[in-house]
């Protein structure tokens, strides 16, 4: 039995590689933080599409494709992965 391939929309894709660059060019090597990551998907989404019911279904996909952070993981090392995903590259 296989596990289902995760097919990211566009918008999903966008967000990852903005949170990607944020978190690669403020603090790379600063432990990554779970809040960090729900509060970054919150900023990005909206700055997209402003507040609305289509910002907050974006920050739910990118919560959905965005892997709960690893402890001791960096904000590099988490952009890296955050980009791979964005590129298909999935290890689930």
């Amino acid at each position: 039995m296989s596990t289902p391939e995760i097919v990211l929309s566009d918008d999903t894709r966008t967000l990852l590689g903005l949170l990607a660059d944020k978190l690669d060019s403020h603090r790379p090597t600063a432990v990554m933080h779970n809040a960090t990551r729900l509060a970054l998907a919150l900023v990005f989404a909206e700055q997209l599409h402003g507040p609305s019911e289509k910002a907050f279904t974006a920050e739910q996909d990118l919560l959905a494709a965005a892997p709960p952070v690893r402890p001791e993981q960096t904000r590099g090392e988490y952009a890296t992965l955050l980009r791979l995903l964005a590129q298909g590259v999935s290890a689930r």
